[in-house]
């Protein structure tokens, strides 16, 4: 019998394990629960030590099929202190998780993915689909192929042009839907109910938002197997900031780390910011948006998760930002030339709602704070258009470089005594 199963998140009932997604009693979202008193035994820092750098090292947290055998080392992303960057910031001690290089196809979602494409495979599904704003696009279309799936990808028509090529080269089918990402997400609903497909963030939903948790344990392990005292996490489902922290909690009910209070910061556009208006209105529950950013792998405006993440935000004592599209393109480029790291729009929103946490003393300068970088900029180039001039050429010689060079220097006048 595995070691882990559904349940419901309202009422409790269990379902085993099966592609479902909600709870026929009270139509509630369904999520995995392990079996901790088996594991708390077995499950060491040593013995996760001595696994590959990937975020099989924590299989046991995660609903893998028995002896799964995966295909791809997914995961342990660079944790990086960022000095310069908190200098900025007016930070002491701030780092990036960084899953702009996860692999393969550099945001977080491929840890999503990839324990999703572990049970498809076990619940006998030969197509695997999705709903996506970009990255999961891409990170389906990539695992389907390395692992023999067939794939079907549902995204927005306006997504961003290199989202879409990420998705296509693959060999993918691509259907563009002429609506938003919660229309999209409908349409895949109603798809589900009619053919045999493993979509990963619809009947695989409760599987698939466990890859998430990895972030957390790893953030965990690499500060030293402590927690941090505050993560800063980009929303848009809202899920990704819940599992950070149930992996935290997991790791204290196991004994891994020792129990702290740790507050959660959710970031999102102002264009699309159900869960952060919730958050300042002192509201349980969301009111969809209709999305209006360039930020649009967080462009979900009924986000499936949006109750849990304000629970998990405002019972941490944390709070919620959300930024403009000029702000978060300004602190693309600012992390890129604090720290070399290059982010999509979604990295642009972490940073600069940083920034607003830290002018509001919402965050202490001396307290140990996690960014979460979720996708590379590679991805949303087309937001920095028009921001940076293209250079006439100069020909091949030191006499034409020297005048160059004397022509962009700031030399200050000669002032005669």
């Amino acid at each position: 019998m595995a070691h882990y199963e559904l349940r419901c998140r309202e009422c409790g009932k269990t379902w085993g394990n099966q592609p479902r997604s909600i709870c026929d009693d009270c139509f509630s979202p369904l999520e995995i629960t392990y079996d901790y008193e088996t594991l708390r035994a077995g499950f060491t820092r040593e013995k996760i030590a001595q696994r590959p750098p990937n975020i099989w090292r924590y299989s046991e947290l995660l609903p893998l099929p028995q002896d799964y055998r995966p295909s791809l080392p997914v995961g342990f992303t660079p944790l990086l202190s960022a000095p310069h960057l908190a200098k900025e910031l007016g930070a002491r001690k701030l780092c990036i998780k960084n899953d702009a290089v996860c692999l393969p196809t550099l945001s977080f979602k491929d840890r999503v993915v990839a324990v999703a494409l572990a049970q498809a495979r076990a619940f006998g599904f030969d197509t695997v689909s999705c709903s996506s704003t970009g990255n999961l696009a891409n990170s389906v279309a990539a695992q389907a192929a390395r692992n023999g799936f067939k794939a079907w990808i549902f995204i927005p028509a306006d997504l961003e042009p290199a989202k879409i090529l990420g998705t296509q080269v693959y060999g993918a089918k691509v259907v563009r839907i002429a609506g938003s990402y919660d229309q999209v997400n409908r349409l895949c609903s109603q798809i589900a109910d009619e053919h045999r497909w493993g979509f990963v963030n619809v009947n695989l939903r409760p599987y698939y938002a466990e890859g998430s948790k990895t972030v957390g344990f790893e953030i965990a392990e690499q500060l030293g197997w402590r927690l941090p005292d505050n993560v800063v996490v980009p929303m848009a489902g809202g899920s990704l900031i819940t599992k950070i922290k149930k992996a935290f909690d997991e790791l204290i009910a196991l004994g891994l780390v020792d129990a702290r209070p740790v507050k959660f910061f959710g970031a999102q556009a102002t264009g699309c910011s159900p869960i952060s208006t919730a958050v300042k209105a002192g509201r349980p529950d969301i009111e969809p948006q209709k999305p209006a950013t360039i930020a649009r792998s967080l462009a979900i405006g009924n986000p499936a998760d949006g109750h849990y993440a304000i629970e998990a935000i405002t019972k941490s004592g944390g709070w919620s930002e959300d930024v403009s599209d000029h702000e978060l393109v300004e602190s693309i480029q600012l992390l890129a030339e604090t720290e070399g790291v290059f982010t999509e729009t979604a990295g642009g929103v972490t940073v600069a709602c940083a920034r607003k946490l830290y002018r509001d003393e919402r965050i202490s300068p001396d307290e140990t704070t996690v960014l979460c970088i979720t996708g590379n900029g590679l991805k949303t180039t087309d937001a920095l258009a028009g921001k940076y001039e293209s250079e006439t050429a100069i020909a091949p010689k030191l006499a034409e470089f020297e005048r160059y060079l004397e022509s962009t220097l700031d030399v200050p006048e000669t002032v005669e005594a």
